[in-house]
């Protein structure tokens, strides 16, 4: 965009600084233009538009200095803060940090404590996260229109983590509006989610990493029930047990007898379609506390959702699950790709 040749003369030195001015004035203009739109429409296409455009505008100039202006991830922070309060969503507060002038949110539900920021990649991708714990909590593909969450992310924050400082209400209620922002993406932009363990259908399966699972799991399970008032059955196939939690709340830890690969999964049930995995997880301590210190053999198995190359559809990438340090394992993104009804 700017005329970065090596001149000599002074001539040449002139009209290349004056090149570089026209140069500057031209993307000033369509940058004021796009910061207006990005500030000002209630129409979400043209809010994904703005946002993409600043996101991969370079203002780099090889004469002329820019003035101050925000990076890619404050446009996504923006992006995200718009989207919301178009649909009155004010659970997500978004300011900008007078040092460093960034934008970062605050959740709510949790306080002002814990900070969240995008951050981006050199492909375009960016990361919610977490600035304390450093979890990426969800990605976005504004270019791809991708929205996946992280599901090891999401247990090492929510559960681990803030578990210790917060109720499982309060938890529940700062999820809340990242859930909704997905589903704003998906209403109003055609975008294609990826819940994760966030997921409340009934049909939704979140695969284990591991192809087998050592019964001897299952088994610290039934132990674990055996002076509570949930009861655990083996399943009518022997493919592996269902909890029988409270309202009517099911949590299979199961295999399909029908697939010759017999790949075990965690599969929620319940009258409504309103409980997930994470909520199993946020609520009830005995399974809480049997999934973290099985944490290596029940880790999800991990997706990532990309756009192949060539066909330009989505796709999805198996990434190996790596175990944490002091005593959990990790589980990625999401298990599978999301079902016809979340897309």
């Amino acid at each position: 965009m700017s005329n970065n040749r090596i001149v000599t003369s002074p001539s040449e030195r002139v009209q290349a600084l004056s090149d570089s001015f026209k140069d500057v004035l031209n993307l000033g203009q369509k940058y004021v233009e796009l910061l207006d739109r990005l500030a000002r429409t209630k129409d979400a296409k043209n809010l994904l538009s703005a946002t993409n455009k600043l996101a991969k505008m370079d203002l780099a100039n090889a004469f002329i200095d820019f003035p101050p202006h925000y990076k890619a991830a404050d446009y996504y922070l923006i992006f995200m803060d718009r989207l919301l309060k178009m649909h009155g969503d004010t659970a997500v507060n978004v300011v900008e940090n007078e040092l460093n002038h960034e934008f970062e949110a605050t959740v709510a539900a949790i306080g002002n404590e814990a900070v969240f920021k995008f951050e981006v990649d050199s492909r375009g991708e960016a990361a919610f996260t977490e600035q304390d714990q450093h979890e990426p909590l969800f990605h976005l593909s504004l270019e791809d229109k991708l929205m996946q969450f992280n599901n090891r992310a999401l247990v090492n924050y929510f559960i681990v983590y803030a578990l210790k400082q917060h109720t499982d209400l309060e938890l529940r209620d700062a999820v809340k509006p990242l859930i909704d922002f997905a589903k704003y993406l998906q209403k109003d932009l055609d975008f294609t989610i990826d819940l994760g363990i966030l997921a409340t259908a009934n049909d939704r399966r979140f695969m284990l990493d591991k192809p087998e699972l050592p019964l001897t799991v299952i088994d610290r399970l039934f132990v674990a029930t055996a002076d509570k008032d949930y009861m655990l059955m083996n399943l009518p196939q022997n493919n592996g047990a269902e909890l029988l939690l409270d309202q009517g709340t099911k949590l299979d830890i199961a295999f399909d007898p029908d697939d010759y690969s017999q790949e075990w999964f965690f599969l929620v049930k319940d009258s409504d379609e309103q409980i997930s995995f994470f909520d199993v997880l946020l609520h009830y301590d005995l399974v809480r506390d049997w999934y973290l210190s099985n944490r290596s053999s029940l880790a999800v198995r991990t997706d990532h959702m990309e756009i192949a190359d060539e066909q330009s559809q989505v796709t999805t990438v198996v990434v190996e699950d790596e175990p944490l340090d002091e005593g959990g394992s990790s589980e990625t993104a999401s298990e599978e790709p999301a079902p016809a009804d979340e897309r």
